[in-house]
């Protein structure tokens, strides 16, 4: 009798014990697993930089180095998603599919599921197949660029890789910050700023914040965010320019944690006044105390679910020029990059090829928790921020540079006007017209599709 009663004992622990152990389990199944990664992608050797068709000749050393980073995610029913952040002016259609096709091949990462982000500094290195017509590179210069270029898709291969193999339990939190040294370039003239007393927008100074810690509590990785053209810094050193310094002052505020910066939809807007070291340095220290001032703060807690919708759209170009118009374009317009991008076109005519006329243009959505994260490609303007904030909230996140760097993407009001932003900068870029005035409606619209499927909330009244 007494035999029995202890086997029964026994039997009712080891139960007990089994479904502790599954209840265990399932609980730490339930909470968020991240994983950070990083790599120097500083050229080791001399290269044309990016960003600034005046420059003459190749690098000249680094103030600081140029970095690749990524933050992988897993929910809790297993669904993964990456964004990686570069200190890049942009990165081009052909390497960004190199590099997705490999994830997907490798780690089962689905376009949706990725998330490459460029700071546009205006103080890394060229790349292939990017604003191509811009720089007078050589052969041997091209030959280069070209290896660099693989490189680095390798590199990011193997950063995403790591940052995944390297995940654990964690808490994701978000929120959003603000700081304004962002200036409105098309609205303020930057030779007489320091006269001015007043600044004209549209502007977008809000700093989203992504905070990731570990089950101790210890800061694993901030991601966060800022609408503002890197180009304090316009010399022959590679440099992160202010978005380079923030990371580093906050990676140095917070030991061992990785901070990544993406770039929102900075277009028009830029880091004034600006040209010397000590005003990127003290940008870039705003902005880290913009970052610190929210992680310092009560921070709204993600629920560990992700859904991500990704998509690409046709974005009608206006009608190419003819023959006759890109020969004369060739020998008569005032900048040589202008003249290049004419005599390339002119070449593929005569070539037999067709001239482009709509560009596959790459939208994403995520539902990080409860957080929307509307990725968009191209240097996109500011109004497109704050014309989706005033859809979903002022809590949104949206990035531009992402996935694709292929142009600028004005508004209407934008084309209509022309300038830069509307009109000239198409050609640096080498498309061969500019773009119809129905794109903004265009990219909206997606957009609004693709929040719908991942779950976003969308009010009644903004659904057609």
């Amino acid at each position: 009798m007494q035999l029995k009663l202890i086997l029964s004992f026994i039997s009712c622990l080891l139960l007990t014990i089994t479904t502790l152990t599954t209840a265990g389990q399932k609980q730490i199944r339930k909470g968020w697993k991240a994983g950070v990664s990083r790599v120097i992608i500083t050229p080791k050797q001399p290269m044309w930089m990016a960003g600034y068709a005046n420059r003459d000749r190749p690098s000249e050393g680094k103030l600081v180095d140029l970095w690749a980073k990524a933050l992988a995610l897993e929910d809790e029913n297993g669904k993964q998603a990456v964004i990686v952040t570069a200190d890049l002016v942009g990165i081009p259609r052909k390497l960004s599919n190199h590099v997705r096709d490999q994830l997907e091949s490798k780690f089962h990462l689905t376009r949706s599921q990725i998330i490459i982000n460029t700071s546009h500094t205006h103080s890394g290195p060229v790349l292939t197949d990017a604003l191509v017509d811009i720089y007078p590179v050589n052969s041997t210069q091209q030959q280069t660029i070209d290896r660099y270029t693989k490189e680095l898709g390798d590199d990011i291969v193997k950063l995403v890789g790591k940052a995944i193999g390297a995940m654990q339990p964690a808490q994701v939190y978000a929120g959003n910050g603000v700081t304004r040294f962002q200036v409105n370039r098309r609205n303020n003239n930057e030779s007489i700023l320091t006269k001015l007393t007043e600044l004209k927008g549209p502007n977008d100074y809000a700093v989203p914040v992504i905070k990731v810690v570990n089950n101790t509590g210890k800061l694993m990785a901030v991601a966060f965010g800022y609408a503002c053209h890197n180009t304090v810094l316009n010399g022959y050193k590679f440099s992160g320019d202010y978005a380079g310094y923030a990371q580093l002052k906050l990676e140095r505020a917070y030991p061992g944690t990785a901070a990544l910066f993406f770039q929102g939809c900075g277009a028009n807007q830029n880091p004034l006044p600006r040209r010397t070291v000590a005003l990127a340095q003290q940008y870039g220290e705003e902005l880290a105390a913009a970052v610190k001032r929210v992680l310092n703060e009560d921070m709204r807690a993600l629920t560990p679910q992700l859904t991500t919708a990704y998509a690409e759209i046709d974005l009608p170009l206006n009608s190419p020029p003819g023959k006759e118009e890109l020969a004369k374009m060739a020998t008569q317009l005032p900048e040589a990059y202008q003249k290049r991008s004419a005599a390339r076109l002119l070449k593929k005519i005569e070539a037999g090829e067709m001239l482009m006329q709509s560009y596959p243009y790459p939208v994403e959505v995520w539902k990080l928790g409860d957080q929307p994260i509307i990725a968009l490609g191209g240097e996109v303007v500011v109004e497109y921020a704050n014309e989706l904030k005033k859809i979903f909230g002022q809590e949104i996140f949206v990035l531009g540079y992402s996935n694709d760097v292929m142009a600028y993407i004005p508004n209407v009001a934008i084309l209509r006007e022309g300038g830069y932003e509307g009109a000239s900068s198409q050609m640096v870029y080498g498309l061969p017209n500019t773009w119809k005035e129905n794109i903004e409606s265009l990219i909206i619209q997606q957009v609004l599709t693709l929040a719908k499927q991942v779950g976003v909330p969308i009010p009644e009244s903004k659904i057609n």
